[in-house]
């Protein structure tokens, strides 16, 4: 698999990697499609439940293996700074194999390939700086404090929109803390995640650390989140799995950790920068072609500004350039599942039908061959009743929606099953205060969209999930904290009676 490319994948099937080798799996295969044709790329397997114990096998060891479990916490940092500087140097070969698996642009996927160096360079930093803390208790002989430990083996599936970035929020922490992982990409992008294993090798982790198996969440993905050995959960996806893998993982007592879907409102205020603003409603909904658990689908617009919004809105999306998304001066590539395509076309017929107004777009451009290709689409006149506005669309489909006030804006905005991301504009400082308070959310972007960073810790509540990414807020996640009691009294006490503070 060394220094594989999109033309050296193409036509083979994909290995998985347990234990430091690659391996030719012994289940059936699964062809993947390339969404800027329609055409099949490469195949993958569908490992079997053998396959899945020995990488959650190897990832035990792997934890129980000096050469891991006893190294120091700055040397687990010094190895994810060395994979950090090898990662430089195969960002465009890894930002190519995800556009053929996913369809989106090649200038994201770059920028995303970017930030995984980043990504391993910050919590690498934060590995020796993971610490406990001394508590003061009541008593003079007696010495409490906490550390943080491992947690052991974390099963990491990730989704197809941002397969090696999704994984990486997770995988960097779990590195920092000394964990080992198994991950399990999506069926529809596998190639970045098993091409990614070779760094690893490279970088010099130990056998074990890192595993890719591949398959079928209903098979491969129910197997692994049910293996006695995985300690803790990681799941990024739609809600309705997340439940399952909720249900499941509590049937163990085993944590998790859920990022799930969004329905995200993005309100756009009389006193804002309309320019500015439109510029970033566009960014929310039509970057990645709507692909993004943050999206913001959900368009709030003051009354007395909406017609000049919606117009310039309209406007922007008739300019937007649609095509192959390898070239640099195209803007929307193709949606990564047909199914997405007959899903949004789904929703399409459904708001025309419940009264909204199609201000723009809503059918496939011509003269893109069989690519998945879906254009910008605006709707008006949209209540929040509406199956376009309570529902997750994961495409390039808006829903604008009237607001008065602000106590208008908080009821409508509120009432959603999701409670992921959100963003407002304007220039009131007061108003872009009061609406971080009041909007039920996990993440409050004002006057910017789409802006995440690892520092800042990520993650949503309700049917969004639950627990964080990014920030020290992972460290907790991917750590147990263990508190410690030492006498140092040198005598006996009652035996019979609790030694509590008094």
């Amino acid at each position: 698999m060394k220094n594989h490319s999109v033309d050296s994948l193409r036509n083979t099937v994909l290995p998985i990697y347990i234990n430091g080798r690659y391996l030719v799996s012994e289940g059936r295969s699964i062809a993947s499609f390339d969404p800027t044709t329609g055409q099949q790329w490469y195949e993958l397997a569908d490992c079997n439940d053998a396959e899945v114990d020995a990488a959650v096998q190897a990832a035990q060891q792997a934890s129980r293996n000096p050469e891991w479990r006893d190294i120091s916490q700055s040397q687990r940092g010094l190895l994810m700074y060395r994979l950090a500087d090898l990662l430089e140097k195969h960002i465009e070969r890894l930002a190519e194999i995800e556009v053929s698996d996913n369809g989106k642009l090649l200038r994201e996927m770059r920028a995303l390939s970017q930030a995984l160096p980043v990504a391993l360079r910050y919590f690498g930093g934060m590995a020796d700086k993971i610490e406990g803390t001394t508590i003061p208790v009541n008593k003079a002989d007696m010495l409490n404090f906490t550390i943080r430990e491992p947690l052991g083996v974390v099963a990491i599936i990730i989704p197809w929109n941002s397969p090696l970035y999704m994984m990486m929020r997770a995988l960097a922490p779990c590195l920092a803390c000394g964990n080992t992982v198994v991950v399990k990409p999506s069926e529809h992008a596998s190639a970045s995640a098993v091409v990614f294993a070779e760094l690893m090798k490279e970088a010099g982790f130990p056998d074990g650390v890192f595993n890719v198996i591949t398959g079928l969440g209903h098979s491969v993905g129910n197997t692994l989140i049910t293996h006695p050995g995985v300690n803790k959960i990681d799941f990024t996806g739609g809600p309705e799995t997340g439940r399952e893998i909720a249900k499941a993982a509590s049937g163990q007592l085993t944590p998790a950790t859920l990022e799930l879907g969004g329905k995200s409102p993005h309100v756009v205020c009389d006193d804002a920068d309309i320019d500015a603003a439109v510029n970033g409603v566009v960014s929310g909904i039509f970057a990645a072609a709507g692909q993004t658990c943050v999206a913001g689908s959900r368009c709030f617009v003051q009354e007395n500004i909406h017609d000049e919004v919606v117009e310039k809105i309209v406007e922007r999306s008739r300019a937007i350039t649609i095509g192959d998304p390898r070239s640099d001066d195209m803007q929307l590539g193709p949606l990564s599942l047909w199914s997405q395509v007959e899903k949004v076309a789904e929703f399409v017929d459904s708001a025309i039908t419940q009264g909204a107004t199609l201000a723009f777009g809503g059918k496939r451009p011509d003269g893109l061959g069989q690519g998945w290709y879906v254009e910008p689409t605006v709707f008006t006149n949209v209540t929040n009743d509406m199956r376009i506005a309570r529902q997750e669309i994961f495409g390039p489909v808006l829903a604008v929606m009237k607001f008065r006030n602000d106590d208008d804006l908080f009821e409508q905005a509120n009432d959603s099953d999701f409670a992921l991301a959100s963003g407002i504009w304007t220039t009131d400082i007061n108003r872009a205060l009061r609406f971080m308070r009041r909007i039920d959310a996990g993440m409050v972007w004002i006057n910017t969209y789409r802006s995440p960073s690892v520092m800042s810790p990520s993650g949503g509540h309700k049917d969004s999930g639950y627990g964080k990414h990014n920030g020290f807020a992972a460290i907790e996640e991917f750590s147990r904290l263990k508190t410690v009691v030492i006498d140092y009294s040198g005598g006996q006490h009652d035996p019979f009676v609790m030694r509590v503070n008094k």
